[in-house]
């Protein structure tokens, strides 16, 4: 279903004169979100400024927009005159309006949920900059100093997001964006989940007194109760950004780009997101928003080798790697992973990964032919050393030996270059039906709707780093609210610092459509511990998602669904506490067998995973005990009378 609408004026809107300043707004289609738009004149200058509410609160103070762009060295060697104002909120032309509706659900090739809805109300404000267009061309050039720039916004009722489009220019010029000046002014006594990089530790710190920056989704607590989180979407072809306290602003953050970039006309830059919650759990119900601001898939033709499912690492040897093929099997995997080192040093540029290292005894097409009689697939890491220099023959290479993904490790994130490149790369591995997952400091904004074959990525302290139940409650409110990571869970080695329930738990919790299960794990070190038949029957996607509670940092209970089972995951955080769970995700009044996995220290096994079967009624409440650093799951099922 598909509903659109453009005009000068609709209802959710409103223009206060054409003559500077203007004033618009774009409220969601519940009417829960508020923006409103301004260009004003302070001190004789035009500039941009915006406000956000949610359900009648401050969420955003008045903050500035607008971009850095130095072109007078493109403007002089073309003749143009230099434009005198690199900034692009000062000085700009209303030139007019534009307004529009979608109601829409699209149908993703797997995910969270089955079916995703796509409604929003959309403003598009229009400027020049310079002066007007030539009405005539001489000598078959247009040198007029002209330049057009669009501030688009999307009001969804999971969040808002706005952007910068440029126009294409009749002059032909590139723009060179040294900065964007998009701030967001937030209420005074707002903390901040901060993480300075993709794989760090989370503090909760005020609004000020920061070194450097801090990640994508930045979630933040307001004094006034709501949970606020900023993203940024659709990011294939720019530069990344984070968020940096704004200099001498009090309480407002500013987008910090890692470098310049350079577009050509006509151009978008990423999205700007913006989410509002009362229950911190409804920004989780709400992720969706990521997909929607990038475009559908654009993969053709039979797309069955896109292929979900959980995966084993196996160690570097023939005998090692057809043994976690049979564990895979037996243990309701789908694939195993050959990691670093089957080429050689992946660190040196001169690694060839066409080729197995001389050190090691692996024919990985033979390991391939003998999984797939399994029906298991293989997955290979490369670095992106190698990928660079490489990936033209290594991807046809792959495709004959019977591959079925490739992990990207250590890839270089941050410049306009490698983002390109990477982005371009994940693209050419479709071609050979090879899917993806993008290892160390790269985030996503939802380019797996574009291109779903990119299945998963890090850009997470997961269990490589061992990190407490502290962090691991922080991160559903956080890093996972932009797309799935690829936090490999553990289950048997002695440096995880949380319970086996904790653990167990995760799969539900985390989203991954490639999950990596017992890493750092060998299949020796299973001794057919029961409660593992959960991970055995869990499927990494979902036809129904509904996050029940949590608190960043304190605990998170989320429950799924795939066909007609549900499955939840409780993981709790630093300190025991009694939770009261609702089952309105179940039919209210229908009977539900509930196999519970929960901790017991008091079982005599090395595990100490109690396993429970009751029966209960949908919407009926479920009590549950959690130990400190513990965690519960369940699998749930409907009871059918003896």
């Amino acid at each position: 279903m598909k509903k659109q609408f453009i005009s000068l004026c609709m209802a959710w809107w409103a223009v206060t004169g054409w003559a500077s300043p203007h004033t618009f707004q774009v409220s969601s289609p519940d009417r829960n979100y508020v923006f409103t738009f301004t260009q004003e004149e302070p001190e004789g200058k035009t500039r941009m400024y915006y406000t956000l509410s949610y359900k009648g609160k401050e969420i955003v103070r008045r903050s500035e927009l607008g971009v850095e762009i130095e072109n007078k060295l493109l403007e002089s060697a073309l003749g143009i005159e230099n434009d005198a104002c690199r900034n692009w909120r000062d000085n700009l032309t209303f030139i007019g309006a534009d307004s529009a509706s979608h109601d829409g659900t699209w149908q993703p090739l797997y995910g969270e949920r089955k079916e995703i809805p796509d409604c929003y109300r959309s403003l598009q404000i229009k400027f020049r900059k310079g002066e007007a267009p030539a009405s005539e061309v001489t000598g078959g050039y247009d040198r007029s100093r002209t330049y057009f720039m669009n501030v688009e916004v999307r009001a969804y009722n999971e969040g808002v997001a706005f952007r910068y489009h440029f126009p294409a220019t009749s002059n032909g010029l590139f723009l060179h964006i040294t900065d964007e000046l998009t701030e967001f002014a937030m209420p005074e006594g707002t903390m901040a989940w901060h993480e300075p990089w993709a794989q760090a530790p989370v503090s909760l710190l005020p609004l000020e007194g920061w070194e450097g920056e801090s990640e994508r989704p930045l979630t933040m607590k307001l004094g006034n109760g709501l949970t606020v989180s900023l993203g940024e979407a659709r990011m294939v072809d720019y530069v990344r950004t984070k968020f940096a306290l704004a200099s001498g602003k009090a309480h407002t953050l500013k987008t910090s780009m890692y470098d310049c970039a350079d577009i050509i006309t006509p151009y978008d830059t990423p999205w700007r997101v913006i989410m509002a919650a009362e229950r911190p759990v409804d920004l989780i119900a709400h992720n969706f928003i990521y997909l929607n601001l990038n475009e559908p898939n654009v993969l053709q033709g039979d797309l069955s080798w896109i292929r979900p499912g959980k995966t084993f690492r196996s160690g570097l040897s023939q005998k090692e790697a057809l043994a976690a093929v049979d564990f895979a099997a037996e243990r309701g995997l789908q694939y195993i992973h050959l990691d670093a080192g089957w080429y050689g040093p992946e660190m040196k540029m001169e690694s060839d990964a066409t080729r197995i290292s001389e050190s090691k005894d692996l024919d990985i097409k033979a390991i391939c032919d003998y999984a797939s009689t399994k029906g298991i697939g293989v997955w290979l890491y490369v670095n992106q050393r190698a990928l660079v220099q490489q990936i033209d023959r290594l991807l046809p290479l792959y495709k004959e030996w019977g591959v079925k993904g490739i992990k990207f490790g250590f890839v270089q994130v941050g410049n306009q270059f490698w983002t390109i490149w990477l982005h371009k790369a994940v693209r050419q591995c479709a071609d050979y039906g090879i899917m993806v997952d993008i290892h160390d400091e790269y985030r996503p904004t939802g380019v797996s709707r574009t291109l779903p074959h990119l299945m998963t990525q890090e850009g997470i302290a997961g269990n490589e780093t061992m990190p407490d139940a502290r962090h691991n409650t922080i991160l559903p409110f956080t890093r996972f609210l932009c797309g799935p990571a690829d936090y490999t869970p553990c289950y048997f080695n002695a440096r995880v610092k949380n319970t086996h329930a904790h653990q167990l738990a995760m799969p539900v919790v985390y989203y991954s459509p490639v999950t990596f299960l017992y890493w750092y794990d060998t299949p020796s070190l299973y001794q057919s511990e029961k409660e593992l038949e959960f991970w055995k029957n869990v499927p990494t996607t979902w036809d129904e998602t509904y996050p029940i509670d949590g608190e960043p940092g304190e605990y998170i209970a989320m429950a799924r669904r795939s066909g007609e089972k549900w499955f939840v995951g409780v993981m709790n955080g630093l300190e025991a506490r009694k939770l009261s769970l609702s089952t309105e995700f179940l039919q209210r009044g229908k009977r539900y067998m509930v196999t519970l996995y929960e901790d017991d220290p008091h079982l005599d096994t090395r595990t100490k995973v109690a396993i429970k079967q009751k029966v209960i009624k949908g919407g009926q409440i479920l009590n549950i005990q959690l130990q400190a650093s513990g965690g519960t799951a369940m699998e749930i099922k409907e009871a059918h009378r003896e």
